[in-house]
């Protein structure tokens, strides 16, 4: 048995707690996590983006989804835990099992700063069920981890005006107006973009998003930033101080929430972890809502639309020379799918402030692209050939922006098959950015004009069709997002508005053969009003041209092909400037009249 399960089991039975759960998450429900708060890798080796641990005195568990069945059975041999493949015929589902094992009147324990406030709930009836207690103020795995790293130490960056396009002032003025609505006289956020995102502060704490780990508490006349000052330069904390903005230390929340009394608290349950709602005292009323600061920062101002732009140029930019790269070169060098994704970035770093990705790339080739959420490894990293498509999802920071992007790319000599599968795909996503709507539309009802070409086939994908997408916070960011099935938990329920960024992502997976995705960035506009109303439209914001070497122009209709042919041209006036001669004659045979 691995040491670390040994250990964790004898605190257990120190501290006569029955089952343990070691989930993924940070303190703030994030995406991705430091590795801080590594803690469930650090007891099972197991070394996923995603998964669950629980230990009870007769065996450890781990669930994992299915991008991780078979990284999940090589890593946990002989560790003594046994691998959960969720989804899977007889395997339960992680509750059910917790609900199971845990004994009449026994007692249950987690890091509550690690469970989000919905999944504490569910404990919590369980528990009832059972005649159970929780203990959710004991972190185990960090009184057996030595030489945890340590938080991030990183500074923290401020964003001028001239990127955000408002001060921090004035998103504390509208933030206060919102809870002066709401009869709130006390906000607590502990969602990391929405404080970052009311200051104009940015960091490296976390992977891939540029976000500082911190929490916030508004009230009418002050704001509390928790965080490790060290972070803050001295001309930070000087405009923080004009702001009315106090210092206290990272962790000083828990002790601080606990002393608030007789307030009216605005919080979003969603954006929160399990401890830190429990610390609120009974005397306070809580008003639960989202945090008004979401919807505020998905509503992106014209000087944020108008960096976003730049952004996706460079970003635009990086594409072209990597995909002209990529014909030219396949079949004469052999090229890898992590090699190809280590030159795309290549390309992005030539690129003025430039600073990382914005999530995990996806880079897939042939069959490895019918794996939605596939990310190649040492194991798994394949050649690429001069045949068939390649699939490419992936994202940058810049200086002004954040970008998300997928495009397929025909190697070689195709299949119908795979030319009728990336046709339909492409007419799904222009369907989509074609799309006119009236105010008041969400994304649930845009969602068929993507579907449909799918649809008349019998086809689908089990997918969302597009999520928002924030300026230097989160590449996946609420209150917007275009889908079909209600999922609560994508919190992407809220009507479309002017100034939101979100992405445009149809695609197709044949299992075993080939996977076809394509994505743009699309800008909400406004189209005009009349006695129906406000009018909305999408303008896409990412610059790289579709590969016409895959496209099926006899399956394109009038409306397809005069939008194709009208982008392909913005593609070309505004790329090709910053291209080689060769690689600008390249991109004008790319973007051709059709």
């Amino acid at each position: 048995m691995r040491k670390q399960v040994e250990e964790l089991l004898s605190l257990m039975r120190e501290r006569d707690i029955d089952l343990y759960i070691v989930p993924s998450e940070d303190f703030h429900q994030s995406e991705y996590v430091g590795e801080y708060f590594k803690a469930r890798t650090y007891v099972s080796g197991f070394t996923g983006s995603a998964g669950t641990l629980v230990a009870t005195a007769d065996e450890v568990c781990l669930w994992t989804d299915g991008r991780y069945f078979l990284q999940g059975e090589e890593q946990l041999k002989g560790s003594g835990i046994r691998l959960q493949k969720m989804g899977e015929p007889k395997v339960p589902a992680i509750k059910e099992y917790i609900e199971d094992k845990l004994p009449v009147g026994g007692t249950l324990g987690f890091d509550g700063r690690t469970i989000s406030v919905a999944d504490g709930a569910d404990y919590e009836a369980i528990c009832e069920k059972k005649c159970a207690s929780i203990t959710y103020n004991m972190d185990l795995v960090g009184e057996i981890w030595p030489h945890r790293p340590a938080l991030s130490k990183k500074p923290a960056f401020k964003l001028d005006e001239s990127i955000t396009g408002e001060s921090a002032a004035s998103k504390l003025s509208r933030i206060r107006d919102a809870m002066k609505k709401k009869g709130a006289d006390t906000h607590i956020v502990a969602s990391l973009d929405d404080v970052c995102w009311t200051l104009n502060l940015r960091g490296d704490d976390i992977m891939y998003s540029p976000i500082l780990l911190c929490y916030a508490v508004i009230t009418m006349d002050e704001m509390v930033l928790y965080i490790d000052e060290n972070k803050l330069s001295d001309g930070i904390k000087a405009e923080l101080k004009e702001l009315n903005v106090r210092l206290r230390p990272y962790n000083s929340i828990y002790e601080d929430v606990k002393a608030l009394s007789g307030k009216t608290v605005l919080l979003d349950p969603a954006k929160m972890n399990y401890a830190l709602y429990e610390s609120i005292p009974g005397d306070n009323t809580l008003v639960e809502g989202a945090n008004p600061s979401i919807l505020m920062k998905a509503m992106k101002n014209p000087v944020e639309v108008k960096n976003m732009a730049i952004a996706h140029v460079k970003d635009g930019i990086a594409w072209v020379k990597f995909m002209y790269w990529l014909k030219h070169t396949i079949g004469k060098e052999e090229i890898t799918e992590i090699g190809a994704s280590d030159k795309l970035e290549s390309f992005r770093k030539e690129q003025e402030g430039y600073m990382w990705p914005s999530f995990a790339p996806i880079s897939g080739y042939g069959k490895h692209a019918a794996i939605v959420h596939y990310a190649a490894d040492e194991e798994s990293d394949i050649p690429l050939q001069p045949k068939g498509l390649y699939l490419s999802d992936t994202g940058s920071n810049f200086a002004e922006g954040s970008t998300d992007i997928t495009r397929t790319i025909a190697l070689g000599e195709l299949t119908e098959e795979e030319v009728y599968h990336f046709t339909l795909v492409l007419k799904s996503h222009l369907d989509l950015a074609m799309a006119k709507f009236p105010y008041g539309a969400c994304g649930y009802s845009l969602d068929y004009a993507a579907r449909k070409p799918f649809w008349d086939a019998h086809l689908n994908f089990n997918h969302g069709t597009g999520h928002g997408i924030g300026q230097l916070l989160n590449v996946h960011e609420g209150p917007a997002g275009i889908r079909h099935r209600v999922n609560v938990a994508k919190n992407e329920h809220h009507q479309i508005e002017p100034g939101m960024i979100i992405t445009d992502e149809p695609g197709l997976y044949i299992a075993g053969k080939h996977g076809i995705r394509t994505e743009n960035c699309l800008v909400v506009k406004e189209d005009g009003e009349n006695e129906y109303g406000k009018w909305l439209c999408f303008e896409s914001m990412t610059l790289v041209p579709y590969d016409l070497d895959a496209v099926d122009f006899s399956l394109l209709d009038e409306k397809e092909i005069a939008y194709l042919n009208a982008y392909n041209r913005r593609v070309y006036d505004t790329i090709s400037p910053h291209l080689t001669s060769e690689e600008a004659r390249w991109l004008k045979e790319y973007t051709r009249e059709i």
